[in-house]
């Protein structure tokens, strides 16, 4: 497979509600919208999911789910869009790990890697610990490889940290 065919993988996450929608659901049903309104295909996407927040805290749940993106962006730009959309849904960046109205995390750009010190470092360097991206990544690309590791989604999946609770929203996405 050439690197022009492996994925782009944005996280898509809220537990805030954005001014003028009822819940994060809709703000993250309209995230997608706005991302064909910016230029970016979704290729596919995930079923929503529910998690607890991580680290744990009183925080209301997040919604999450994982979509694959069509663009001939790059990673610097790509970042720079996603957080574009993060300004248009109220999203403030203050205080690490904050309850949030919408979170757009570049998880993937096809296969490459990039340590910084420059963002984006790729691939995301919490993914392989977070079960509300490794989970519904899983529905969409099954076979999915770490770029730097190899390791497979499955192998990730198994070394998850105890105590993650994540699990499908029925009837969602």
């Amino acid at each position: 497979m050439n690197a022009a065919d492996l994925p782009i993988l944005v996280g898509l996450g809220a537990n805030l509600p954005a001014a003028g929608y009822a819940t994060p659901l809709a703000t993250l049903e309209a995230a997608l919208a706005e991302f064909a309104r910016r230029g970016l295909k979704v290729l596919q996407r995930s079923s929503w999911w529910e998690s607890a927040p991580v680290p744990p805290s009183d925080q209301p749940w997040y919604v999450n789910g994982v979509a694959s993106l069509g663009t001939a962006l790059g990673p610097e730009p790509l970042l720079a869009l996603l957080h574009g959309v993060e300004a248009a849904f109220g999203r403030h960046r203050r205080v690490r790990n904050e309850a949030r109205t919408l979170d757009l995390d570049l998880i993937a750009y096809r296969d490459l890697v990039r340590n910084g010190p420059e963002p984006p470092i790729l691939p995301h360097p919490r993914l392989a610990e977070r079960a509300f991206v490794l989970l519904p990544l899983a529905e969409i690309q099954p076979d999915w490889r770490h770029p730097a590791t190899g390791e497979t989604l499955r192998a990730m999946i198994r070394r998850l940290p105890e105590g993650q609770i994540c699990r499908r929203l029925a009837g969602a996405g």
